[in-house]
């Protein structure tokens, strides 16, 4: 073999050379997440791939576009929201190429250009959000983010499949706040139960009076149900109810036996 490109001229082994960097520059090879644009002159082509495909060198010019789904971090944005509350959020977006001959064509930098409105829409969702509904219902924040990012960013080529607000910070004296409020509501239920309470309690006994009332020998018998319950205790001291009309008529007897 040595012996071969000693026998050819130096034009021959320059010509050789030459058209063994053209071969090598011909063929591609795409990865099964990757797609190939090919620009012919220029004009765009079309996307290739994946596996082994031949470009025509000099004239062609070839852009890898990975397909795999691609996580951008948004970082903590500082912002106000309906209520004039300021808020620390951050979040995550999670999209992928679905026309590579978009992503290249229609837009820069289209993973920048993500970036960028999908910071800007956490800050105009959140601005028109309010923090009740932010720590309640995240659910509904990240759908809205979502879809609107998705709607931005579709004409480049791109689908938003997730968008996920990670973290809300607040300020420490908001967090005092909302402490005491969930506490005044704890005790404004509490007083609520109690007063349902008092309020049962009371029917009840005044159902039990209008019993009593209609039959007077129930109230003695209530009396020595007590007695007994009073006599299993070690307390030798008992209380015994007179009647009030007794105790007049007593008094009235007194009163004549003074007088006489």
């Amino acid at each position: 073999m040595i012996g071969i490109f000693e026998a050819l001229s130096l034009p021959t082994l320059v010509l050789i050379l030459l058209l063994l960097m053209i071969l090598s520059s011909a063929v591609k090879i795409v990865k099964e997440y990757e797609r190939g644009v090919i620009f012919r002159l220029g004009r765009l082509i079309g996307a290739k791939g994946p596996g082994l495909f031949f470009i025509f060198p000099i004239i062609d010019k070839m852009v890898k576009i990975d397909l795999r789904v691609i996580t951008l971090d948004i970082p903590t944005q500082e912002m106000i929201t309906m209520d004039n509350v300021t808020v620390k959020v951050n979040a995550v977006v999670f999209f992928r190429i679905v026309d590579p001959n978009a992503a290249v064509v229609q837009v820069e930098d289209y993973s920048r250009a993500t970036w960028n409105i999908s910071q800007t829409t956490l800050r105009n969702v959140i601005g028109q959000s309010e923090l009740d509904t932010l720590l309640s219902n995240r659910e509904t924040i990240n759908l809205q983010l979502q879809e609107i990012i998705d709607e931005h960013t579709e004409p480049w080529g791109i689908k938003v499949s997730i968008v996920e607000v990670k973290d809300v910070e607040l300020a420490p004296t908001m967090i005092r706040s909302m402490a005491r409020q969930a506490e005044a509501e704890r005790e404004k239920r509490a007083k609520i139960v109690h007063a349902e309470g008092e309020f049962e309690a009371a029917k009840r006994l005044a159902e039990a009076a209008e019993l009593m009332n209609r039959q007077p020998v129930s109230i003695q018998l209530r009396y020595l149900q007590t007695l007994s319950e009073i006599a299993t205790e070690k307390n030798s001291t008992i209380i015994f109810p007179v009647p009030v009309n007794m105790m007049q008529g007593l008094a009235e007897r007194l009163g004549r036996l003074v007088e006489e």
